[in-house]
């Protein structure tokens, strides 16, 4: 009897499989996608019903090629990638592949929701069949993202800058940065007091107990103070008034423990509890769930899939928490009967929630063989599954109300009675959550109702109305997934992108919307209102998951968008702003002609230049102060002088932060970098032995404005002979003469390059090193850094695991 072959999309998956399967089953890796749309064009054909072009990714040829060779040597052939949308168009597109033409009916579908031996031998002897609804709705997301990013970019690439991209789902996440950013500069703070009276039982002695009641209501109304002087005077009438306890009311109240994890609250809970990115977070589970070494026992899943929007627990799961929470805790921390979580309307109910593959398996057990931020992870998932499945925490709550006149004060204390899951764990809170920074739990002395108090002292504070916050990757993800704006699988990648694009950046571990970010947005908003719209995209994922129920065909989801689209597609490429061109007005005067400038665009971010140009060629950076204005910022003079002209050198901010430049531009083009420690200007340049093979100079090492160094001939600028830095490693290239020189990329990222480019286009980002790999002879090796290794180096060759720690090292 022949092998059955398992087919799966990671190796780390193949291979916790293969320690489970044995020799039953051959299992191999696709290694992500095989099939996709064409990079460098639509790849969908419109007029043919959106017919999607897909390719062969590149470098999967071969994989492809072994994995049919392999399925036609099998009995049967299992397809067990991801059990989500993704998973199943990986699935789809091997079965074509494999089956040509053919319908088999060889190609069996397997969903592994955890890797566990009892899951995986349930998977597969309850096979199904692909799940073309599923696939549909894939393809459909798809295409949708290819026509929004494949049509709408050009447009800004022609009226803006290259590079520039738009998204389906990414540019309405940024709309709601770009929202949020307006709203607090638009914030106009308004003026409160409050008022907190200290007392204490009357004629009691001096050291006991007192309590800090709050100023709430005058004449049974809630009191707003709205400034000093109002504030003094209800001051002053109170220290004249007498205290007495009015109202006390005692009560129990129970706090229940937060849902198991799904997507969306573990990237929020990671983000708020370990500064993890939505992207780090899920890089970081996909390897819990595929499967990690615990020593002896082999590759094991440590977890349940993590891309889900459930919060459902299966019975057995539940009933070992249960299980281990009385032998751990004892039977008070059980509660009566399982807890259990409902859905929100509309969820896709077909996984579980996150939680750990067996609760026995502590973190404390698994540390030894996980890195930092696995196990802090880990530990997170396990610790939340737990906590859902024990007793509630239980307070005594006291609320005692006090008269003085008119005037009514407010006490609320509690005291934690039984501390229930609370013993194990609390979910985080996002900044600012907290109300006016004041602690919920305080304890309060027994005051009976009548009971006189005596003054100790009145504390009259001013606050202001703050802003809303800026959106945490925690608060964005809540805010994505309440609009009902893409799906929690999704999040990690929209924010990545939105950042590497810089239409964002992170300050204080919230988004805060650039330049560029804001002009996009408001391009995009302006010329595609109905696309790049909260409540249509919700709509369009709404349409999404009726097409995987089977409920909507995919051809109609993409007719009725590009509908739309088609015509805003139109006017946009005429009537959207050309920015490269005329730039945006504003009110700024041109201090050389009197005339207003506009904001430009070059390839070092937006500057101001006069609106007359070419007449007037006065240029200027800006940047916008706290209530969204710009404000012009004049160039700083130097004592320096221009090496060039002779001219002052004046600082100037550029996309990568402060140089110096000629005040003689546009005429003299000199600029120097700035020291990035010390803020003043690098050293001059070092005089080199190597000869100018124009003009006979000696060549200097100079910096450039972004702090690379390279080598300049010493008679510039009658000779402009410039060279990289060369490192004398050669190049590994065969049939190269060339050697390795540094080079810094237009993100100022620094890398090493072939001397002979264009002609030799092999690079590498890590810093080579002269010493060849003594395993396989490779000529150089890289210089490395991890947070588990520390630095190291190692082989370059992909084949070549070779690693030599930085204690190691002896030359």
């Amino acid at each position: 009897m022949g092998k059955s072959l398992l087919i799966v999309e990671s190796p780390t998956k193949a291979r916790t499989l293969n320690r489970y399967l044995g020799r039953r089953f051959d299992v191999k890796a696709s290694v992500g996608h095989v099939k996709d749309l064409p990079e460098k064009s639509l790849g969908v054909d419109i007029e043919r019903n959106f017919e999607p072009q897909y390719q062969i990714v590149k470098g999967k040829a071969k994989i492809l090629e072994e994995l049919k060779k392999a399925a036609q040597k099998a009995e049967e052939v299992y397809l067990g990638p991801d059990p989500d949308r993704e998973g199943e168009a990986i699935a789809w597109h091997i079965a074509s592949e494999i089956n040509g033409e053919k319908d088999t009916g060889k190609i069996k579908r397997v969903l592994f929701h955890e890797l566990t031996k009892r899951a995986i031998e349930e998977a597969l002897k309850n096979p199904g069949m692909l799940d073309k609804n599923k696939y549909e709705a894939q393809q459909a997301r798809r295409i949708l993202d290819r026509l929004v990013g494949y049509l709408v970019s050009p447009i800004l690439w022609t009226k803006v800058k290259r590079g520039l991209s738009a998204g389906r789902v990414q540019s309405v996440a940024l709309r709601l940065i770009c929202e949020r950013e307006r709203q607090i500069q638009q914030f106009v703070p308004e003026e409160y007091w409050t008022m907190a009276v200290e007392l204490r039982k009357k004629d009691a002695e001096s050291g006991d107990e007192t309590i800090v009641a709050d100023l709430w209501q005058y004449k049974n109304k809630k009191i707003k103070i709205k400034n000093e002087k109002q504030a003094k005077t209800y001051k002053e009438q109170l220290e004249k008034a007498t205290f007495v306890v009015d109202n006390v009311e005692k009560k129990e109240r129970k706090r229940q423990s937060a849902a198991p994890f799904k997507t969306s609250t573990l990237q929020q809970e990671a983000a708020r509890k370990l500064r993890f990115t939505a992207r780090h977070t899920m890089s970081i589970a996909q390897r819990l769930y595929e499967g990690v070494a615990l020593g002896d026992e082999g590759e094991v899943g440590l977890i349940t899939y993590m891309r889900t929007d459930s919060t459902r627990l299966s019975q057995e799961a539940v009933n070992e928490a249960r299980k281990y929470i009385g032998e751990k805790w004892g039977k008070q921390y059980i509660p009566p009967r399982p807890r259990v979580f409902k859905n929100r309307k509309g969820v896709q109910d077909a996984h579980e929630a996150i939680r750990p593959t067996s609760v026995y398996r502590t973190p404390d057990q698994v540390a030894p063989y996980l890195d930092k931020d696995q196990l802090a992870l880990y530990e997170l998932i396990w610790k939340r599954f737990v906590a859902c499945q024990m007793a509630p925490a239980v307070f005594d709550q006291t609320t005692i109300k006090i008269k003085a006149g008119d005037f009514t004060l407010k006490v609320v204390g509690s005291v934690l009675k039984f501390e229930g899951f609370m013993k194990l764990y609390v979910e985080g809170t996002d900044n600012g959550a907290e109300k006016n920074g004041r602690k919920e739990d305080v304890w309060l002395p027994e005051l009976p109702q009548g009971t006189e108090l005596d003054l100790i002292k009145i504390e009259s504070k001013q606050h202001f109305t703050q802003p809303p916050p800026r959106y945490s990757e925690a608060t964005l993800v809540k805010e994505l997934e309440e609009k009902g704006i893409g799906r929690p699988s999704t999040y990690a990648t929209i924010l990545s992108t939105i950042q590497e694009k810089e239409y964002v950046v992170r300050e204080n571990m919230r988004f805060r919307p650039t330049e560029l970010g804001f002009l996009i947005n408001d391009l995009l908003v302006e010329n595609f209102p109905n696309i790049f719209n909260v409540k249509f995209t919700a709509e369009m994922e709404e349409s999404l998951d009726k097409v995987e129920e089977g409920k909507l065909n995919y051809l109609a989801v993409l007719k009725m968008f590009y509908d739309s689209f088609e015509s805003s597609l139109e006017e946009a490429q005429e009537k959207m702003k050309d920015l490269r061109r005329e730039g945006i007005p504003t009110e700024i005067i041109c201090d050389q002609c009197g005339n207003k400038m506009n904001i430009k665009w070059g390839r070092n971010g937006p500057f101001l230049a006069c609106s007359t140009y070419p007449k007037c060629q006065n240029t200027c950076d800006y940047i916008r102060n706290d209530k969204g204005m710009i404000v012009a910022l004049k160039d700083e003079e130097t004592q320096e002088k221009c090496e060039v002209c002779g001219k002052p050198l004046v600082v100037k901010r550029g996309r990568f932060g402060t140089f110096l430049a000629c005040s003689g531009y546009p005429e003299c083009k000199f600029t120097k970098s700035i020291d990035k420690d010390s803020g003043k200007a690098n050293d001059k340049p070092v005089k080199t032995d190597q000869i100018c093979e124009k003009c006979g100079g000696h060549f200097l090492i100079k910096k450039n404005r972004y702090g690379g160094a390279f080598l300049a001939c010493e008679n510039y600028p009658k000779c402009k002979n410039t060279r990289p830095i060369p490192t004398g490693i050669p190049c590994p290239e065969d049939g190269c003469d060339g050697e390795l020189v540094e080079r810094v990329s237009r993100n100022r990222r620094r890398f090493y390059g072939c001397s002979r480019y264009p002609k030799c286009k092999f690079v590498i980002w890590n810093k080579p090193v002269k010493r060849e790999c003594p395993e396989c002879g490779y000529p150089f090796l890289v210089e490395k850094y991890s947070k588990k290794e520390g630095n190291f180096l190692a082989c370059p060759n992909a084949k070549c695991g070779f690693k030599l720690k930085e204690e190691d090292q002896q030359d």
